[in-house]
């Protein structure tokens, strides 16, 4: 099975990120910040990675950089997650290993065409 891990610092966006990836069979962690989720893929590297810019501790941008200078770190897909509409933010996280992004609100059809390449947005 596919592993997920869902670094956000709000718990309602982890657990309906965790519904919905659950029910496309990823096995799902969750980390509150950039640092937890640094500190759980060196344990474990996730075959994806879902992942908030604004958190405390530790960013989204900060975690990413870490991540794919860490060996092995350049395997998971990372999904960027943010409620800005910043495109300057977007191109960063792109630059810095990001492999997509979407926005937040999400719902499900957007999160599985973001973890599935299969799925159609106009399911």
């Amino acid at each position: 099975m596919k592993s997920c891990l869902i670094v956000d610092d709000s718990s309602v966006v982890r657990k309906v990120a965790r519904r919905i990836l659950e029910d496309m069979d990823y096995i799902v962690e969750e980390a509150e910040d950039g640092q937890d989720a640094f500190d759980k893929c060196r344990q474990e590297m996730p075959d994806a990675i879902l992942l908030d810019w604004n958190m405390p501790i530790m960013s989204g941008l900060e975690f990413l950089k870490l991540l794919r200078a860490y060996v092995g770190g350049e395997k998971p897909h990372v999904v960027y997650c943010t409620v800005e509409n910043d495109i300057g933010a977007i191109a960063l996280a792109l630059k810095a290993g990001a492999s997509d992004y979407m926005m937040k609100p999400f719902d499900r059809a957007i999160l599985e065409a973001k973890f599935d390449p299969g799925a159609s947005l106009a399911a």
